[in-house]
């Protein structure tokens, strides 16, 4: 779906027939001032978006930009400055405000995460767990975080997990039955213990992910296997253990909660007095 598409579907979800507030109001067009302001600290992601929202509703709005994706913000700073009929910042506000909002929290929990375990050489990998229509946009700000992107969906790489597993009859069978067809693509295979670990990386796998597994087996698999195929960890990784994972050694770590449980990051919209 083309972005355009995607806020105006957006502004059409929260206008319907009409602004009836606003429209009540009966305001003047005159040249209003508004600016959009963090209200806490944080990393920016959307800034482009929350703009396009604002220049699809109205052409004519004005906008300055004081702070670009990937900055990090403080309370009361200024993100940008919007002039123009204030029935229009109006309207636009919320859909602008929920695209950066939204965003900039994943952009900023990425981030924390990065830094916290930038003295390692793993690296943070996002997931499927996204925003029904809005993966493109999550996944961009997890990029913005410093983070990097597993597969964009089912289509640009294979993983076989555990149903895959079960329905083609093991590990080897499901390997071997999905290079019958491959040439091309990644194939990456989800692990639980270290008998299944070994048969993986017998049977060819290209990436393992070590699910669920604790950080004492976790670094067994990376002496042995580390130098010989990419390993990546998953599964109840947060903040307070993040970097025991990092330390082991792992290529890869893969956090659902960067986009499935994120805090929106605090940023309001408010009118220049």
């Amino acid at each position: 779906m083309r972005l355009d598409d995607l806020i105006l579907q957006a502004l059409e979800e929260d206008l319907g027939t009409g602004d009836i507030t606003t429209g009540y109001l009966d305001l003047e067009r005159t040249n209003t001032i508004a600016y959009m302001i963090a209200k806490a600290e944080g990393m920016v992601a959307g800034v482009d978006i929350a703009i396009r929202v604002f220049k699809l509703l109205d052409g004519e709005l004005k906008i300055t930009v004081y702070r670009k994706d990937g900055d990090r913000v403080k309370a009361k700073d200024e993100i940008l400055r919007i002039e123009g009929n204030p029935s229009s910042i109006l309207k636009a506000e919320r859909t602008a405000l929920n695209f950066i909002q939204r965003l900039s929290g994943i952009a900023t929990k990425t981030d924390h995460l990065v830094q916290l375990i930038k003295h390692t050489s793993a690296r943070i990998l996002d997931t499927r767990k996204t925003t029904p229509l809005l993966r493109r946009l999550e996944k961009y700000a997890v990029r913005v975080g410093g983070g990097f992107n597993h597969r964009a969906g089912l289509y640009d790489m294979i993983l076989l997990k555990e149903n895959h597993i079960r329905a083609a009859g093991g590990i080897t069978s499901a390997l071997q039955r999905v290079k019958v067809h491959n040439t091309t693509y990644k194939i990456e295979i989800e692990v639980t213990n270290p008998k299944e670990l070994a048969e993986a990386y017998t049977a060819g796998a290209d990436r393992i992910m070590l699910d669920n597994m604790d950080i004492k087996t976790i670094k067994q698999a990376v002496k042995k296997y580390g130098s010989r195929v990419e390993l990546e960890v998953s599964g109840g990784i947060n903040e307070n253990n993040i970097i025991q994972y990092a330390e082991t050694g792992i290529d890869f770590i893969s956090v659902g909660a960067l986009t499935h449980s994120v805090k929106a990051l605090d940023i309001s919209l408010l009118f220049k007095e």
